[in-house]
């Protein structure tokens, strides 16, 4: 069962480091054309390991999230929460889906907007 997780975990750290797709939350400015929005009420825990766990604090803290790294037991937990609304803006509708579809498998709320 771990196994799964860390590989699910490997599997949204590659989604997310796709080209440069790495950006912070913003607020909408004229560029973007697609808006995702997304909150986190309750704490929620994923397992990584190594650099995953490094990548996945640091892509969740550039969304405005708050994320606590507790390493044990040969590997990491990553704990996270976001309970206010914050707005990802984006250029493309595909990347506004890539997004949203990377935050649901998180367990975040979200909306989409065009």
């Amino acid at each position: 069962m771990l196994k799964v997780r860390i590989l699910a975990v490997a599997v949204l750290v590659a989604s997310v480091a796709m080209g440069s797709m790495l950006v912070q939350a913003t607020e909408p400015n004229a560029a973007a054309q697609e808006l995702v929005e997304y909150r986190l009420e309750k704490w929620k825990t994923t397992h990584a390991e190594g650099d995953q766990s490094k990548k996945l604090a640091e892509t969740l803290t550039k969304l405005r999230c708050e994320v606590k790294v507790d390493s044990h037991g040969g590997h990491t937990d990553v704990n996270y929460r976001c309970p206010k609304w914050q707005q990802l803006a984006l250029k493309s509708h595909k990347e506004a889906h890539q997004w949203e579809g990377w935050l649901k498998k998180l367990g975040f709320e979200t909306k989409h907007a065009h």
